[in-house]
């Protein structure tokens, strides 16, 4: 064994994100529909933290997890920019979010899986964009077909809209934090997720 090498790679910098980016993209899954807490990784250390429990009794619809060496900075945001017609929107400044479709049941999250993304849904977070990428599984039985997002039910695609308009939501407030804002197809997914990969080589090198 070379014990050089024998350490863990961190899930947002050390993992490659594949060969056929943005056909298929390899994915860091944090979070699974059995979770009844969020879970986040540490972008110090690499590993998974308790980020806080779900306020309420709606669950992760998918498995839910980040693109590595992904950003969402400015050329993220600038494509919610255009389709606002604005111009104070920002990135997140956080790697880019993406839910995996799958029939099988994963028990736990920690994991990287193949996936191929089909979509995505725009959302706000305030003033900053915070996409979430729709991916199926690779090689999935029932979902692994699919290449764009209208081919998804149109019930599993409200259950996603639903969970991330309310998941950050503060149980006594009638103001919500989280903002949708459209659905959009494959080609655009991918042009995010291009985006994503040059905020992080700027991110990076500004470090």
């Amino acid at each position: 064994m070379d014990y050089n090498n024998a350490h863990k790679a961190h899930p947002w910098h050390g993992i490659s994100l594949g060969k056929n980016v943005p056909e298929e993209v390899r994915v860091f899954v944090e979070i699974v529909p059995t979770d009844t807490v969020k879970y986040e990784v540490d972008k110090e250390s690499g590993y998974l933290s308790l980020d806080r429990p779900q306020k309420f009794s709606n669950i992760v619809p998918s498995l839910y997890g980040f693109l590595p060496k992904s950003y969402c900075g400015a050329k993220v945001a600038e494509l919610t920019n255009k389709a606002l017609v604005r111009k104070d929107i920002e990135g997140d400044g956080d790697p880019l979010d993406i839910c995996i479709l799958t029939e099988k049941d994963v028990t736990h999250g920690d994991i990287i899986v193949n996936a191929r993304p089909i979509g995505g849904l725009r959302l706000l977070d305030h003033n900053q964009a915070d996409d979430k990428i729709i991916a199926v599984l690779k090689s999935d039985a029932v979902y692994g077909m699919m290449t764009d997002i209208e081919q998804v039910p149109t019930d599993i695609i409200r259950r996603l809209i639903h969970y991330f308009s309310t998941y950050k939501d503060i149980p006594g407030e009638h103001t919500s934090r989280m903002q949708f804002i459209s659905i959009y197809g494959p080609d655009v997914a991918k042009d995010v997720i291009l985006r994503s990969m040059d905020d992080y080589q700027e991110y990076i090198s500004n470090k």
